[in-house]
């Protein structure tokens, strides 16, 4: 690295697909605009909640003209044919380091001439890439879902060019690394994203009776909160709690015995007390990351989990010296039931401190740490480039 002064970039741009609702990916906003406080926000879209604002300072976005069209603060979606112009729409003159945190269109913003651009990858767009069929499955009608299926021809063709535009790439793990490098034939650097261990962590010992066993995430298909119910009918000693709702509600409810508890949707601070007593937590998502087992795993508690993805990054199996989490190779009842006998047979129980120690690995202070190594790493490479 050249070890001459680098001046630092005058005006920065950060880029946010769309500000709607609080999610994963809003706290890492949160966290990348406490590290540039002086950087302008960008979104395709800007209808967050006042109290979900406040945790990024009560900023607003510069947003595109999708914020004015009819019925966009229910329905943007609706106009995902126009998402890659709105977000080319934006205009950042002026400013030299834009900073792109992208699971969609973010990365096809247009850069300044002399700027460098650093993005962010949460992943690659899914219903362009990897979930395309399961995308097509919810259009109705046969010439409906062949027009749908064109548009997102298009879309993975803009979005395959539109990467040009990326100086350098950072994923949310080697995962999505890997994913960037089979979708755009680009190389990642790997930034986990910040899990709050600091506000999940371990309490009283006395919470820990674990007495039944939990999951909790939205209730979509790929979530396979279904099969996880449905094994516990195969395991009527042992007790599941279920939080979150969700659009496959009916195929969850229909798949429950009686020894599931569904408690809706839940608090924050009623997801930790969850987390603190539960047995362990079960995760049957292939995820880009997965962040609420390692919010499990900061409480102190064994997960048990999908085989692929992330968290077989995120996670220490039997393999590992420290072991904190255990996993089932398929998305079936049968799978994830045996995976919860071996759970129950282990010769010694998994330590609660060991699965606090993993979850530290992730520590938001880590993240602020590994993701101004990558801005300011590339930003010096490109200063020298430029001189």
């Amino acid at each position: 690295m050249p070890s001459a002064v680098v001046a630092a970039p005058r005006r920065i741009a950060v880029v946010h697909d769309w500000l709607d609702t609080w999610r994963g990916g809003e706290n890492v906003l949160a966290e990348v605009l406490a590290l540039y406080p002086d950087a302008t926000l960008f979104s395709l879209v800007d209808f967050l909640p006042d109290e979900a604002r406040a945790h990024i300072g009560g900023r607003r976005a510069v947003v595109s003209f999708l914020q004015r069209m009819p019925a966009a603060r229910r329905g943007f979606r609706s106009y995902l044919p126009l998402f890659p112009r709105a977000i080319e729409s934006l205009d950042l003159s002026g400013h030299d380091l834009v900073i792109s945190i992208s699971h969609a269109v973010a990365k096809g913003v247009r850069k300044p001439q002399g700027a460098l651009h650093a993005c962010y990858c949460l992943t690659p767009m899914r219903y362009a890439w990897d979930l395309r069929d399961d995308y097509l499955a919810t259009i109705s009608g046969r010439v409906k879902r062949a027009v749908v299926n064109r548009l997102l021809d298009r879309l993975r063709e803009w979005d395959r060019v539109s990467t040009a535009g990326v100086d350098r790439f950072a994923g949310i793990s080697r995962h999505i690394a890997e994913r960037i490098r089979a979708s755009y034939g680009r190389e990642a650097e790997v930034v986990y994203p910040p899990v709050d261990v600091d506000y999940f962590a371990p309490g009283p010992a006395s919470d820990r009776a674990g007495e039944y066993y939990l999951t909790a995430s939205r209730w979509v298909p790929y979530k396979r909160i279904d099969a996880i119910v449905a094994a516990f009918r195969a395991l009527p000693t042992c007790r599941l709690v279920v939080t979150g709702d969700g659009p496959d509600a009916a195929r969850i409810l229909a798949a429950a015995g009686p020894n599931v508890e569904f408690a809706g949707e839940v608090s924050r601070d009623r997801l930790r007390t969850l987390m603190r007593g539960a047995r362990a937590f079960i995760f049957a998502a292939e995820e880009d990351f997965g962040i609420v087992p390692l919010e499990a795993q900061a409480c102190g508690t064994p997960v048990i989990g999908y085989a692929r993805g992330a968290l077989l990054e995120t996670l220490r199996g039997p393999e590992s010296r420290a072991v904190t989490s255990t996993f089932f190779g398929a998305q079936t009842p049968t799978a994830i039931a045996a995976a919860i006998s071996e759970f129950e047979a282990l010769p010694v129980a998994i330590e609660a401190a060991a699965c606090r120690a993993n979850a530290e690995r992730f520590a938001t202070s880590c993240f602020r740490a590994a993701f101004t190594d990558f801005v300011s790493t590339a930003w010096v490479h490109h200063t020298a480039r430029s001189q």
